[in-house]
């Protein structure tokens, strides 16, 4: 059987295996696309139409805000010019997938008919039946979201949470007191969404970093505020630029009277000695919590770029090690790093790998990513999917891209006489659906979920 015959046979097949979708940012009660924008003007697609020389490259107004309609009209107004020059990429491709498959809609997106297309996805916004139709079609039994998305938990029977709030270890273009600032603004609060990134003008927190104590105090408060029985992790960002390593209170104290005059130097003392004692704290909760983290894209002045070095995955590996009571997985960004991860995954106990992050996110990677993966590791250290969807319609989309990727490296195995087709699907069930029960605790849509 010719390998493209049996790909397509391998991907009607994984159709009906079941998957559980481990991060997404879904907002429970208002799951879909509130209008065009949110299909078109994805993150992933705004950078598309920004490289085509659209002049905006800011993401739109963000959660807990929504766009305002002139606000979203503005930015699609903007963007169709732009339309043609990024037919070719595969962003624009899950683009067409989610309007034609989910609204019937065929035509090219112009300035003549753009208002007619937003118009029929905002008279479905509030289609909740709609919506979890979507997630059954493509058979996601449950779906992750972080928990400042959770709403009045009007979907609670479909989503399970992450705590992202506090990235003590991720970089902002144009700042070196990022962890400061970011232990800060939680310091003494209830757990809220995470900073944008993309930095710029930050809010004034309540209270003010100056001392050793006041940073174990705020640690603490952290760690303490973490609603343990209602998320399965918390994530956070591990950014290549900082040099982590041991930093002592003096080191730590000395660096905290410079932060007027913060540069690099800085900066990496600030974010290991914050990580340390954070990730120490939380492994009192290793049985409770998974510490997950993405891996491989730095800061650019709206989005990110592709960059891991390998001394960043010498540190992380260190980091690992010394806390081998916590769970930690990855969501990497990097195509040349997976196989380093790999072997760290394959050595290091309380280590696995997630899906395809950000800029792994397009098929060739994936596809290299998910046979490097099946070789040299075990089903159960790897999750095999998850979308970093903002709305069903792009969960959607991403699902059947990684359907189709999926088939095809199963498909080439099988021709190298590697699986049978029996093995394929029972190995794809494994990475979709029980290793993100046995990694996470993500449960099956009908069991108990955290609330």
């Amino acid at each position: 059987m010719k390998t493209t015959t049996l790909a397509r046979e391998l991907e009607e097949a994984l159709a009906e295996v079941p998957v559980l979708d481990v991060h997404t940012h879904l907002v429970g009660g208002k799951l879909g696309a509130r209008g065009l924008h949110d299909i078109l003007l994805y993150h992933m697609v705004v950078s598309d139409l920004y490289a085509a020389g659209c002049p905006s490259g800011a993401r739109l107004t963000q959660y807990p805000d929504w766009p305002s309609e002139q606000e979203a009209h503005t930015r699609i107004r903007e963007a169709i010019p732009f339309l043609p020059f990024i037919r070719n990429t595969s962003s624009f491709w899950g683009v067409r997938l989610i309007l034609a498959d989910l609204y019937d809609w065929h035509e090219p997106i112009t300035e003549e008919n753009w208002r007619r297309l937003d118009a029929i996805v905002r008279e479905r916004a509030d289609d909740r039946a709609r919506q979890h139709a979507i997630l059954d079609r493509l058979k996601i039994r449950r779906t992750g979201t972080e928990i400042a998305r959770r709403g009045s938990g009007a979907d609670d029977d479909r989503l399970q949470y992450a705590l992202e709030w506090g990235f003590f270890t991720r970089c902002q273009w144009g700042e070196f007191d990022t962890a400061l600032y970011e232990l800060e603004r939680c310091w003494g609060r209830t757990p809220e969404s995470p900073s944008p990134i993309g930095g710029g003008g930050r809010p004034v927190t309540e209270r003010t970093i100056r001392s050793l104590e006041d940073v174990h105090a705020a640690v603490a408060h952290y760690v303490n505020s973490i609603p343990y029985k209602n998320v399965l992790s918390t994530a956070t960002h591990i950014s290549t630029d900082i040099d982590f390593r041991t930093i002592s209170a003096a080191e730590m104290q000395a660096a905290l009277a410079r932060r007027s005059q913060a540069g690099t130097a800085e900066r990496d003392i600030y974010a290991s000695y914050i990580n340390e004692a954070f990730l120490t704290a939380l492994e009192e909760h290793a049985a409770e919590i998974v510490f997950q983290f993405s891996f491989g894209a730095e800061p650019l002045p709206y989005e990110t770029g592709s960059r891991l070095s390998q001394q960043t995955i010498a540190h992380v590996a260190a980091m690992i090690e010394r806390h081998p009571k916590l769970r930690f997985q990855c969501f990497l960004s990097s195509r040349h790093a997976n196989q380093s991860l790999c072997t760290l995954a394959r050595e290091l106990p309380n280590f696995s790998l997630a899906g395809y992050w950000w800029h792994n996110f397009f098929p060739d990677v994936i596809r290299q990513v998910i046979a490097e993966r099946l070789d040299m590791l075990p089903v159960n250290k790897q999750i095999g999917f998850f979308s970093d969807a903002y709305c069903v319609e792009w969960t959607y989309a991403k699902s059947i891209l990684v359907r189709k990727q999926l088939a095809n490296v199963l498909a080439q195995k099988i021709e190298q006489g590697q699986y049978s087709r029996d093995e394929a699907l029972a190995i794809a069930r494994a990475v979709l659906f029980e290793s993100p029960q046995s990694l996470l605790g993500l449960k099956a849509k009908g069991d108990a979920s955290n609330y």
